[in-house]
Formats: C-alpha cells, sequence, structure tokens
C-alpha cells in the first residue's frame, strides 16, 4: 500500500472546482469531463486510485454509461444495455450503488484494511487488490425521474482516507455533478438527433440549421428500401408480430447503409431512405454510388441471413426491394413553423422511390437507375426500358449481374405474410 505524507491543498482542490464549472459551460464530453477532474483531483494530492462513476442516460440502446478511472492507465468506458420491463439486471441487486438508492442516502464507506466481512463483492475485489478504503456516493439529477450519478473513490493508501480528504471529495462532487450533467445534456442532444434525423442531418441542425427553408442542394446516392407484402402482414399478424417483422428488415437492410456510413433519414412507414452525399465531381459521385451499391450488396446478404433465421423458427421470409439512384437532392427543413422535418427532397428522392417498385416487376432485390450505373462502374445486367411516373422519357434500369441465383430465384418466389 502507498502511503501520502500531505493532506490535499485546499486552493488546488479549489483550483479542480473551478476547472469543472468552466466546463459546464463549454461543449466537452463526459469522458473528458470525467477523465480531467480524476487526473486534476490526483494531481492536488487527494490519493484517489480508482474512481468509478455511473449516469443514468436517456439513449435507444443503453440505460446507463460508466467509467472507471485507475491512476496511470487509460480510462475504461462500461454500458449498461436496457433490460426488459425496465428491471436492473440481477448483479446490481448486490451493489453498493443498489444499498444507497434503496435506503435513500447520500453515502456508504467501507475500511478494506480491516478483517470486517464485506458486505457486496465488489469490496471483496477491491480488497485483493490492494485498495485501503472506499467511499461510494449517489446525486440525483431529477429523483422524479430516476436521473442522478453514481460513483465510487477507492484508496490503496495506509490508514485510508483521511477526513480532510473526505471532506475535499464530498466538496467537489457538487460541481462534478454539474459537469457531468451538463455534458450529458449535449451527448443527449446529440444521440437524440443523431437516432431521429441520422448522423448528417443531427449535425447540421446542432449546428444552427433549424429554420423552416434553411437548406441546401447537394448530390447524393440515394438507396430506398421498401418490405414486401407488408399490408398484408400488418392485417395478419399481431402488432408485435408486425412490428418484429419491420425490425428484422430495417436491420439487415437500413442497418447495413447505417454501417456503410450512410445517412438514414427516414423510415416511411415499412421503407427506409438512405443517402450517401456528395462534391459534384465525377470521382467524388463515384465513391458515394459504389458506397451505396456496398451496402445494397451488404443488405442483400444479411437478409439471406435473416430469412434462414425465420425459417429456423417456423417464420416466413420477408421480401423486399432496394432501388440505387444518384442525383441532386434538397437537404433541409420543411414543414411547420413549430414542427419540422429535416430530410432530402426532390425529384431525384421521388424516382427512387418509384425505382424500387420495379424490382417487383423484374423479381431481382436490387434496381438501378442507368445514372446511378454510369457514375458507379461495375458489372451490371440491363432489364429494360421502363417509365416513371412523373419523368417524361423511359429510363434503362439494371441489376448488379453478381447478384446469385438463388436471391433471384427467392425474389420471383411469392412471399407469404
Amino acid at each position: 500500500m502507498c502511503t501520502m505524507a500531505n493532506s490535499p491543498s485546499p486552493a488546488l482542490v479549489d483550483r479542480v472546482a473551478d476547472w469543472l464549472r468552466a466546463q459546464a459551460l463549454n461543449d466537452i464530453g463526459l469522458e473528458a469531463v470525467v477523465q480531467g477532474s480524476c487526473d486534476r483531483l490526483a494531481a492536488a494530492g487527494l490519493p484517489i486510485a480508482r474512481v468509478n462513476l455511473v449516469f443514468s442516460v436517456l439513449h435507444p440502446l443503453y440505460r446507463a454509461i460508466g467509467f472507471t478511472w485507475r491512476q496511470g492507465q487509460t480510462l475504461q468506458a462500461h454500458a449498461y444495455p436496457h433490460v426488459a420491463d425496465g428491471a436492473q439486471p440481477d448483479y446490481f441487486y448486490g451493489t453498493p450503488y443498489h444499498h444507497l438508492l434503496k435506503h435513500d442516502v447520500d453515502h456508504l464507506r467501507w475500511r478494506l484494511d480491516s478483517d470486517m466481512p464485506c458486505a457486496f463483492p465488489i469490496l471483496n475485489d477491491l480488497r485483493r487488490d490492494g485498495f485501503s478504503d472506499y467511499l461510494a456516493f449517489a446525486h440525483s439529477f431529477a429523483k422524479a425521474k430516476s436521473e442522478g450519478m453514481l460513483g465510487s473513490w477507492s484508496t490503496a493508501q495506509t490508514g485510508g482516507f483521511g477526513s480532510g480528504e473526505i471532506a475535499a471529495l464530498l466538496a467537489i462532487q457538487y460541481p462534478l455533478a454539474v459537469a457531468c450533467r451538463m455534458a450529458m445534456l449535449g451527448g443527449v442532444a446529440k444521440s437524440a438527433l443523431s437516432t431521429y434525423l441520422g448522423n448528417n442531418a443531427g449535425a447540421r441542425v446542432l449546428a444552427g440549421q433549424i429554420r423552416r427553408g434553411d437548406g441546401e442542394t447537394t448530390r447524393a446516392a440515394i438507396v430506398w428500401g421498401d418490405l414486401r407484402n407488408s399490408t398484408r402482414m400488418a392485417d395478419r399478424l399481431g402488432r408485435q408480430a408486425y412490428i418484429d417483422n419491420l425490425n428484422d428488415f430495417f436491420d439487415a437492410t437500413a442497418g447495413a447503409v447505417a454501417a456503410a456510413g450512410g445517412d438514414i433519414l427516414a423510415f416511411i412507414g415499412d421503407g427506409f431512405l438512405g443517402i450517401f452525399p456528395c462534391a459534384r465531381g465525377k470521382k467524388e459521385s463515384r465513391i458515394a454510388c459504389q458506397r451505396a451499391l456496398g451496402a445494397a450488396m451488404a443488405a442483400m446478404a444479411a437478409m439471406g441471413e435473416t430469412n434462414r433465421r425465420r425459417q429456423a423458427q417456423n417464420k416466413a421470409a420477408l421480401g423486399y426491394g432496394l432501388a440505387l439512384h444518384v442525383g441532386s437532392v434538397l437537404f433541409g427543413n420543411v414543414g411547420l413553423p413549430e414542427r419540422l422535418s429535416f430530410s432530402v427532397f426532390g425529384s431525384a428522392v421521388n424516382e427512387a422511390a418509384r425505382l424500387e417498385t420495379l424490382t417487383k416487376k423484374f423479381a431481382t432485390p436490387i434496381i438501378a437507375s442507368r445514372s446511378f450505373t454510369a457514375d458507379c462502374g461495375g458489372a451490371w445486367e440491363a432489364l429494360g426500358r421502363e417509365s416513371l411516373r412523373g419523368v417524361e422519357a423511359p429510363i434503362t434500369v439494371f441489376r448488379p449481374a453478381r447478384i446469385p441465383p438463388a436471391q433471384i430465384a427467392a425474389a420471383r418466389q411469392p412471399q407469404a405474410a
């Protein structure tokens, strides 16, 4: 165990509090706040060897995130997924944090350098690792919403924390909570906008593109996807089974577009709209189209895996269509002054939607326009010339030449609801 010869300097601890208050006014991430505050507290003379902080968050995937700081080591991040019905996972009930919340107390201290049996498994682990003292705390942001910060300070100092050190840790807790909450609010805003608008659109809104009519014209490769026979599914299946089918489709197809760096701008009923924005140069357009094609091929492979899994579960295979197009789109805000939609609009988007309907006629999972294939390059199979509603001249449509025959055969089969 280490021994600290000096008490922490009140002036230096106050400087850490000043730094935290300054961060509350800056656009700084939560991880940077945690790392910076722990480093500065250790430098101020506080004998912290391990710090754990956990925050409840508003996120579609996670109920909480956490960080563990150890002196001289890389900050570790932890994500805690949602549990069914909003319950806590079983392991949480055996933690000091659950004890704090259950008994509505702010702090819990446990001397680890004694022979007293430890009440919680984590304390046995810390004792084995050579820690001498443990101080846990709970700080609520909004009790009605169960929002807040849980944390603990641990030391390996002989004799544990001194009274002055505990006082310093208690004093820093409030400015730490304020700075972390402000960083979280910024993170929630970014996460919410990214979740509901897409990364690119969300960043534009945060940058100030918020008024009706704000927007710009840009070039983009467009992916329009649609689930077949969804109306019949909605009529015949229960609500949850229908939603599960939609999510299976979106996970495989829209998920592949997002994984390739595309922006998913809208889920429209049983379909989705994704784009790969690019500059107007031929090289940039080719790169965007190739990324869109790669995403469509990955989506087709993922749908194959999804349908194999579904059939093993005695569920019907899902039919779908993906259209690939490229053109100029208006990227911006439309709607009511108090209720806006941020998306892309224009003739190229409408053409992509109408192009997708041809996947049924040609029994192919992927179809592309001539403008897309010309910019993308590669091997394509011409399917014929077709008239699209609202487009003056017929256009030649294509499908990728390397679509596996099994996928084409599956597309010809009627899909069960």
